[in-house]
Parts: C-alpha cells; sequence; structure tokens
C-alpha cells in the first residue's frame, strides 16, 4: 500500500471528516459514521479510490 493522497489532500479530509462528524452528531444521525472513511483514508495516506482512477496526489520524490 503506497500512498497516494498528499498532504493538502489529506487536510481536506480530515476537514471534511470533522464537518461530517459533527453534523451527525448535532443531528443524532448515523449519517455521522460516513466521517470514518475520509478520516482513515487522510489517516492511512491511502484511497481505494484513487487506484482505479489512477490518481495520485503524493509529492514525488527526486
Amino acid at each position: 500500500m503506497t500512498c497516494n493522497v498528499g498532504k493538502t489532500d489529506k487536510i481536506i479530509r480530515l476537514i471534511i471528516g470533522a464537518v461530517i462528524a459533527a453534523f451527525g452528531l448535532y443531528y443524532q444521525s448515523w449519517w455521522g459514521l460516513l466521517a470514518i472513511i475520509p478520516i482513515v483514508t487522510a489517516l492511512a495516506g491511502y484511497c481505494p479510490l484513487y487506484v482505479p482512477l489512477k490518481i495520485n496526489t503524493c509529492r514525488k520524490d527526486k
């Protein structure tokens, strides 16, 4: 499992995950559980959906 989620992408995913979790808690809805997806992919640095789409936002080392 190689990195395919860059730093900016991770920050955006964490923010989106936090917002979804906050709304889920505020409205006491199970939809807040969807926050797990962007948070886990941000922390892991890997998004399985990026593989078939051939997307890689990681910085290339020179």
